[in-house]
């Protein structure tokens, strides 16, 4: 994505992408198409840009194994400045661009802040009940038949106790 700087004038630009997902050479778990939504401040020495970047992706649920489709969201920000680099820069979101310049590739941020979006859970839904430990059953389509009372002889004890306080 190319986002073209040299005949903008000072001020705020709202600019809006859409383009296919292998533009950012995103594979696997991605499809479709991304949204960028770029909010541009334009200063006479820098470029602010607030993006607003929207994939889809497609996932196996971590407890229930079902496949399903999933909008990821991710909002960052990347700062332009216009002249030499320092020679210690700790940010990756602040970019030291030639005065020359007349545009700006996001390919490479847009790429990373896509991978960043992929959640370390993957869910079908907050409330995925899994699968049964015993039969494998989905239980988000109802219970199973497996007995579920056994108490393990090791936590007995401890249950023994419960019931002589009471705590119900």
């Amino acid at each position: 994505m190319l986002i073209k700087i040299s005949n903008l004038n000072d001020g705020i630009h709202n600019l809006e992408f859409e383009e296919k997902i292998d533009e950012l050479e995103l594979k696997e778990p991605f499809s479709g198409k991304y949204l960028a939504e770029v909010k541009l401040t334009k200063l006479h020495n820098r470029i602010i840009l607030d993006i607003s970047l929207n994939t889809t992706a497609f996932f196996e649920c971590d407890r229930c194994r079902v496949n399903y489709n999933s909008n990821l969201q991710n909002k960052f920000q990347m700062v332009y400045l216009f002249g030499d680099s320092p020679e210690e820069s700790d940010s990756d979101n602040i970019v030291y661009l030639p005065p020359d310049t007349n545009k700006i590739k996001l390919n490479k941020e847009l790429r990373d802040y896509a991978i960043l979006s992929i959640p370390m859970k993957k869910l079908c839904s907050e409330d995925c009940k899994g699968l049964c430990y015993r039969c494998g059953k989905n239980l988000n389509h109802g219970s199973c038949d497996c007995e579920t009372h056994q108490v393990d002889l090791r936590w007995r004890p401890l249950v023994e106790l419960k019931n002589k306080l009471n705590f119900n």
